[in-house]
């Protein structure tokens, strides 16, 4: 394969006004809404940044906050990571910004630092940066 085959995550949240002020404070972003996919599927969706033009975001995987039936926020088995410049001053944002810190930043050697916290919803995610 000559491409990454990750294309779309989905982060699902049981608050979506919190989720949505703890991402878009987090990586200082404005989430974007989307109609729900089909007519009567009670769903809401808010999108990461993407290009539109070309359907791929700016940097990896797009992906979205959903809130819908069957699906609960809180731990799982796919942990998502995000990239920053640098991971321990997103992890104290997200701590300072109704979420809290799992592993603080540690060195993962040539491949920089990782750190993984909660989000206000209670999920997991990583965050990934190079310093």
């Amino acid at each position: 394969m000559k491409f990454n085959p990750v294309v779309h995550f989905e982060i699902y949240v049981d608050d979506m006004e919190r989720a949505r002020a703890f991402y878009q404070m987090l990586f200082n972003i404005t989430l974007e809404a989307m109609p729900a996919p089909a007519p009567g599927l009670e769903m809401e969706m808010w999108f990461f940044p993407m290009d539109k033009e070309n359907g791929m975001s700016y940097y990896g995987a797009g992906g979205s906050l959903i809130k819908t039936s069957g699906y609960t926020a809180g731990r799982g088995g796919t942990l998502v990571y995000f990239g920053c410049d640098d991971c321990a001053v997103l992890a104290e944002r997200a701590a300072a910004n109704g979420g809290s810190i799992h592993q603080p930043k540690m060195s993962i050697g040539q491949y920089g630092f990782c750190a993984v916290v909660h989000d206000s919803e209670g999920n997991l995610i990583g965050l990934h940066s190079m310093n």
